[in-house]
């Protein structure tokens, strides 16, 4: 699935869902795994204002549901973003919730394609930011992918990326996190709270959900098999792609947020 198709409204068969409720029950899913999940977008968006300023163009890579769009307009009103995915499901999330905002547009396209960047609507961006989705590529691909990204930022402009980066030379550390981490998950559970799986379900049992739910699992199927380099692998192959500085500006003990620079 290559074919692009940018949009800023849904159409006829996502009207009437409410988009408010389907963004903050992705939101409970996703902190359930990552409890400082604002904390990263904080800094995401103190880094954005530092670097490129309050009425950047960003582009939002692997948009999901918009998450990281709402967030900069919340604090940017004066931002642009175009957003990037090929998850039919999240996509419409995304559509319904930005609906008529003319600051908004998305583009669905497979970022595997080495011709995604000719699909968006401008030439370069002031700042490529994304969470918690490129764990998805393997190596390879995504080094690829980075250099496609270094040729969309704009010289002085930001790239961002949060998400899980393991180092393999502190396996004892690693092994404590994820058991505390675990733990913690395992306690919230019994408050309620749904994990992807759940989260997935009651998307496909959705009047409006259930069709793009099905392409979506047709595309991607459960899950994918990518990697998590650590986060010197990152900053290494984003200074090789084309990026002059590169380095993590905030973490947690299973997460960082890392940001390169043109």
């Amino acid at each position: 699935m290559t074919d692009a198709d940018t949009t800023n409204t849904t159409d006829a068969t996502t009207a009437g869902a409410d988009w408010r409720a389907w963004q903050e029950s992705w939101d409970r899913q996703q902190e359930w795994y990552m409890p400082d999940r604002e904390d990263r977008f904080r800094i995401m968006l103190d880094m954005v204002e530092a670097l490129a300023g309050t009425a950047p163009r960003v582009l939002d890579l692997a948009c999901g549901t918009g998450t990281i769009t709402a967030r900069l307009l919340a604090r940017f009103p004066g931002a642009t973003s175009t957003g990037v995915d090929l998850d039919p499901a999240l996509l419409a999330i995304a559509e319904g919730t930005f609906a008529g905002d003319e600051r908004v547009s998305f583009v669905t396209t497979d970022l595997k394609d080495p011709d995604w960047p000719a699909r968006l609507p401008y030439d370069s961006y002031d700042a490529v930011l994304t969470a918690t989705a490129l764990h998805w590529f393997h190596a390879e691909p995504l080094a690829d992918l980075y250099g496609r990204v270094a040729g969309l930022v704009r010289d002085g402009g930001v790239f961002m990326n949060a998400d899980h980066m393991i180092d393999d030379t502190t396996p004892r550390i690693n092994a404590a996190e994820r058991a505390r981490r675990h733990a913690q998950m395992d306690a919230a559970r019994s408050g309620g709270a749904l994990d992807w799986a759940e989260w997935w379900q009651l998307a496909a049992k959705d009047p409006v959900l259930a069709e793009p739910t099905a392409r979506r699992f047709e595309i991607y199927g459960e899950h994918a098999d990518g990697e998590m380099p650590s986060a010197a692998w990152h900053a290494r192959v984003l200074r090789e792609k084309g990026f002059g500085e590169a380095r993590p500006v905030w973490c947690s003990p299973s997460d960082t947020l890392l940001l390169a620079v043109k």
